[in-house]
């Protein structure tokens, strides 16, 4: 966006708008009844995408959630029985092993920084990507449209939704209270799980919490998580070398934010009689959340 142009929406739009003056005027949208956003015109082209209701539990069964962590190298992949794979970020590094049938991306420094990766994630025909609308721009502009084989899934955070006023963190119980598919921390109001990713996405600091969202949404009974350490920030992550390291905010938002907001998620996914086993054997997030399993005697 020109800076004139972020000018003029400064001048002409409320501050709570404000995350939105990098998409305005080239990005118009339509929402269905449901919130989710149904039809994108992006300068000037329309913009395929996936529709989220019929993704709603279409799938069932076990699914393979594929952190980024640094005990990925302690499993031999091959080894796992052909469930549907689900990875984020950098974890299309296991694609020789693990057959990604979804992917979530949510963090633009990510996309920007690991761009040669990223084009091969969005080549694959098969593949649905999870995105939201920040990551759509950042993808046609930096690989152009044609080169986007994949499906595109938009996904917005709950408080920055495209075209409408942030949500402060204080005001997320009050501003959503009404929503009968919102459930909340008791200890903490201001995090909360959303069942219907049609209308948002709640944000904890890290894509694994927006992914657990996504995954009782589209309908699965069992949940494998591979690489959710949380812990050992400063160590890279399976994929990356010393030199080579994106910076990590999760140490700070550990224990404020991440492990309440994996136990309500823990709450909400109980209600829907939906399991989660993590097979990080060493990660900060307590058993009593979700249990540890080896990755062998899981799937034996």
């Amino acid at each position: 966006m020109s800076t004139l142009t972020k000018q003029i929406y400064r001048y002409t739009h409320p501050r709570s708008m404000r995350h939105n003056e990098n998409l305005w005027p080239y990005v118009k949208i339509q929402r269905d009844k449901f919130g989710s956003i149904s039809k994108l015109n992006y300068k000037n082209n329309e913009i395929p995408l996936q529709n989220l209701s019929i993704l709603k539990d279409s799938f069932d069964g076990s699914v393979l959630l594929t952190a980024t962590g640094p005990s990925i190298k302690k499993i031999d992949f091959s080894t796992i029985p052909n469930i549907t794979a689900i990875g984020v970020n950098g974890a299309w590094h296991l694609n020789e092993h693990v057959d990604f049938g979804i992917y979530i991306i949510v963090d633009m420094l990510f996309i920007d920084s690991r761009i040669d990766l990223i084009k091969k994630i969005v080549s694959k025909e098969d593949l649905i990507l999870f995105t939201t609308m920040h990551g759509v721009v950042k993808l046609i502009d930096k690989l152009a449209l044609i080169n986007i084989k994949c499906k595109l899934a938009i996904i917005e955070d709950k408080c920055f939704q495209v075209y409408k006023p942030k949500v402060s963190s204080n005001a997320i119980h009050s501003t959503f209270k009404s929503q009968t598919k919102i459930i909340f921390s008791q200890e903490k109001q201001n995090i909360a799980f959303n069942y219907d990713i049609r209308n948002g996405v709640f944000d904890a600091g890290t894509v694994v919490y927006w992914s657990l969202q996504i995954l009782a949404y589209l309908g699965f009974n069992i949940i494998y998580i591979a690489g959710l350490d949380m812990n050992n920030f400063s160590s890279p992550r399976f994929y990356e070398s010393p030199d080579d390291m994106l910076p990590s905010f999760l140490d700070d938002k550990l224990h404020d934010t991440i492990i309440p907001a994996f136990q309500l998620a823990r709450h909400a996914l109980d209600n829907k009689n939906v399991g989660v086993i993590n097979l990080s054997l060493d990660s900060a997030i307590p058993s009593n959340i979700f249990p540890k399993m080896d990755y062998r005697d899981a799937f034996n």
